[in-house]
């Protein structure tokens, strides 16, 4: 496994829309998805899209522990009784369908934008699916911060980050003061 630079906010990468995959299985993209989720695990993300790392591939992987998911809901007031570990991910070829017109805000970061957050509305449920290394199909429906993660990344290979998706300039913080302004 390597680790892979991850691509900054203005590098052309981040704004293509990105290739599907044509084998999911093959080795490159094999090694691709075991390269990301080391270069996910090892920035400290719960998700890192191909984009990111200078791919422009409709992959990405993901991971949700339970403590974030429940901690989450908690805090948007809404209960998570059946939501546990969401397992490390690999999606190929992704879509996603809103589910509903709730919507959350919730502050997000991105690996491709350190240091800084955003607050953004997201869908509270999604349905999902894709292939897997494997090429079988993978599809459920997420909700709360599961759902979140799952639409940042798929953002990533429409070549949209979430700074696009805010409703005002003044809804983006240093993360350094994101403990003490919250109210923004």
């Amino acid at each position: 496994m390597t680790l892979l630079k991850i691509s900054k906010m203005g590098h052309p990468v981040l704004w293509q829309k990105a290739q599907a995959v044509e084998d999911p299985s093959s080795p490159e993209i094999r090694q691709l998805a075991s390269d990301m989720i080391e270069t996910m695990q090892d920035a400290g993300g719960t998700g890192i899209a191909a984009p990111q790392v200078y791919h422009s591939k409709r992959m990405f992987v993901f991971q949700v522990s339970a403590a974030r998911a429940k901690a989450e809901a908690e805090r948007l007031g809404f209960s998570l009784d059946d939501e546990g570990d969401v397992p490390l991910t690999v999606l190929i070829n992704p879509e996603i369908e809103m589910l509903g017109v709730q919507k959350d805000e919730a502050w997000e970061g991105c690996l491709s934008i350190p240091g800084l957050m955003g607050k953004v509305s997201r869908s509270r449920v999604i349905r999902y699916r894709g292939l897997g290394l494997d090429g079988k199909m993978i599809e459920a429906v997420a909700t709360g911060f599961h759902a979140r993660v799952v639409q940042h990344e798929y953002d990533h290979l429409d070549g949209i980050l979430y700074t696009e998706r805010l409703e005002t300039p003044r809804k983006m913080i240093f993360a350094s003061e994101l403990a003490e302004y919250d109210e923004v």
